[in-house]
């Protein structure tokens, strides 16, 4: 059963909501603020949470910009809390207005995905995800209901932008979505996809750890050594077909690396990862493996900060949320259920969509470590795809965020139904590291600049 879509003006309703003085108000960006949000029963017992806001361009109609779709990573990270106040939404998690945000240049479609992340809501355990042909089709109905409920869109270039393992779930989504479109399941105009860090072949990534680490002075010759019979173990796991066995290589590869870096951070590695609160939950009683996993990948993504925000004011902004629904409530559960998917390659996928002519993008930031830039260049040279030896003879172009500064900001290469960006300066979180250049390249991905 869908419940009816809720509308209201942001920010100013939501700054009126927590009570904040209207001295606050003075610096709102202008614009009409349209919001909606709704939930779609994906399937029976599984309820997932979409959020919407309409562009709020001073010069131009919503319908003369694209809708972005936005999809957070773990599994288990928000989309409505992570990406929507941490990234690219229209308030920072102080709620004050973001410079950056991406709502200037389209509208904006935050999705809690897999069921279970964020606001999104099982009611049986049975009904959690296990794989990515899972997570397509939990995504197919809710844009099917969507775009039926929302026709102003239908023709609107509908992109899907991601990160980390939204990545991956952004591909197998994009697959799927491609031939609904064809086959006129799904009204909607599909213009393209763009994985950002993407965890589309985790064995690259961490097969490139050593090498990264090492050029970048984080690593000896005795640390090299250690983290590349590590992760010579987990490409065999892979090879072999033991996904569960190279998950749990994977953190011990992980393991290794922070032995031998004095804790290096996997988003940032210039940076130090901040210290996480003990994690109290059905996880104490699973494999420490996962426990780990879970820690280091999905906890930074539901901190107590963002946490208190959406369980607080947001949740009474939004009144539609379930009482005995909290907000990353179900997030270690919708890991733990996707634990035999986690290594498993993505690569044909992106295959697919190129052969089948979608718009693919892929963009990396410098200093993750995590999904490292050696690692998404190791399997985009994979690709079975047609154009590829033209694509790998291009020489990459620069981008300045600034154009009255000489300082680079990333780099790109574009050829035929593929791009490819290096963006400088920026770790796992792109926009949050570096949101200029982040909004910029939204720009040229969906050709407004």
């Amino acid at each position: 059963m869908e419940l009816a879509p809720r509308i209201c003006v942001l920010p100013l309703l939501l700054l009126l909501l927590l009570g904040l003085s209207t001295g606050a108000v003075v610096d709102l960006p202008t614009g009409e603020g349209k919001e909606v949000w709704d939930y779609v029963t994906v399937r029976k017992d599984a309820h997932m949470f979409w959020w919407l806001y309409y562009a709020t361009n001073p010069c131009k109609n919503f319908s003369e910009l694209p809708l972005v779709m936005w999809l957070q990573g773990g599994p288990g990270g928000s989309s409505t809390g992570f990406g929507n106040f941490e990234e690219i939404g229209p308030l920072d998690s102080d709620l004050k207005p973001r410079r950056t945000t991406w709502l200037q240049s389209a509208s904006l479609l935050f999705v809690d995905n897999p069921v279970g992340t964020g606001f999104s809501y099982v009611n049986k355990s049975a009904i959690y995800a296990r794989d990515l042909a899972t997570v397509a089709s939990d995504m197919l109905v809710l844009l099917e209901s969507f775009f039926s409920c929302r026709q102003e869109f239908q023709t609107i270039p509908f992109y899907i932008f991601s990160e980390s393992y939204g990545g991956k779930m952004a591909a197998g989504i994009a697959l799927e979505l491609h031939k609904a479109v064809q086959q006129g399941t799904i009204k909607c105009n599909f213009s393209g996809v763009a994985l950002g860090d993407s965890w589309i072949s985790p064995v690259d990534s961490v097969l490139s750890w050593g090498p990264y680490l090492y050029s970048m002075s984080l690593l000896d010759d005795q640390g090299l050594e250690e983290v590349s019979q590590v992760a010579e173990q987990v490409l065999d796991a892979v090879n072999k077909g033991l996904y569960k066995e190279a998950t749990q290589l994977w953190e011990e590869a992980e393991a290794v690396v922070e032995q031998n870096t004095d804790g290096v951070n996997f988003y940032n590695i210039l940076t130090k990862p901040a210290p996480t609160s003990t994690v109290k939950s059905s996880l104490e009683f699973t494999q420490n493996h996962l426990v780990r996993l879970y820690q280091r990948h999905v906890r930074h993504l539901n901190r107590d900060k963002l946490s208190q925000l959406m369980n607080g004011p947001i949740r009474k902004k939004l009144g539609i949320i379930p009482q005995d629904c909290s907000w990353g409530g179900q997030a270690n559960d919708v890991f733990l259920n996707m634990e035999g998917d986690f290594m498993k390659p993505a690569i044909s996928i992106v295959d697919e969509l190129l052969e089948a002519g979608v718009n693919v993008t892929v963009y990396n930031g410098q200093l993750d470590l995590i999904v490292d830039t050696m690692g998404q260049e190791a399997w985009v040279r994979k690709l079975k795809w047609a154009e590829l030896p033209k694509f790998n003879q291009l020489k990459w172009k620069p981008l300045y965020s600034d154009p009255t500064s000489s300082e680079t900001s990333a780099f790109v290469k574009s050829h035929e139904n593929l791009a490819f960006f290096w963006i400088l300066r920026a770790g796992h979180m792109v926009p949050s590291d570096q949101g200029d250049i982040a909004l910029k390249m939204m720009k040229l991905v969906t050709q407004q600049e």
